[in-house]
């Protein structure tokens, strides 16, 4: 049984949520020769849910080939993605503070769903699963947007927001999973990770 796995995201919230579980993880990031955007680029007509479970795997193929390059221990490689969707509408990560202030108002008043799709490759067996929630956003003044977007907070987030910081106050309701919001499902996680031999 493998005694840790390598988590592929430079996400503090994915280590957060990972050591949740007990499992001892050592981050394997991409180089600054990698180019981790161009993994991100929405293919035409592309649904949500496909795009994010295909970034996911491209991620991990991407890990999975920096591992062995690095010449690193055999270990479980871990990957997950996250993406908000406005109907088929992907809501990606603003480019700046009047980008997140367009994408919040669009969540303004309405639902959404936020897709987090999770691989693990162990050896050649790779183990995938998908987590889909419904996030209700109150109405939002101008001004409250504007304050959000002028935080920083936003930026670097799918959909403009973060649910565990300050936008918390802006939910009315969630439906589905809020670590799989934040951006790794526990339970989905949790069973890739008892496939892989973990006792979690």
């Amino acid at each position: 049984m493998p005694d840790f796995i390598y988590l592929a995201s430079q996400s503090p919230r994915r280590a957060q949520l990972l050591g949740q579980l007990g499992v001892r993880h050592e981050l394997l990031l991409a180089g600054p020769d990698e180019d981790a955007e161009a993994l991100e680029a929405l293919l035409p007509n592309e649904s949500p849910t496909a795009y994010v479970q295909r970034v996911t795997a491209l991620k991990l193929d991407a890990a999975v080939a920096r591992r062995k390059r690095l010449g690193l221990a055999d270990a479980p490689v871990l990957c997950a993605d996250t993406t908000v969707a406005l109907g088929r509408t992907i809501l990606g990560k603003p480019e700046d503070a009047r980008d997140a202030e367009r994408m919040l108002a669009h969540l303004s008043g309405a639902t959404h769903r936020v897709l987090t799709a999770v691989a693990l490759q162990h050896g050649r067996r790779r183990h995938a699963a998908l987590s889909v929630s419904r996030v209700r956003f109150a109405t939002l003044t101008k001004k409250q947007m504007a304050a959000y977007a002028a935080s920083g907070e936003p930026l670097g987030k799918a959909g403009a927001y973060a649910i565990q910081g300050a936008a918390a106050a802006f939910i009315e309701h969630i439906s589905g999973s809020y670590s799989g919001i934040m951006g790794l499902p526990m339970f989905e996680t949790a069973q890739l990770l008892r496939s892989a031999g973990f006792n979690t």
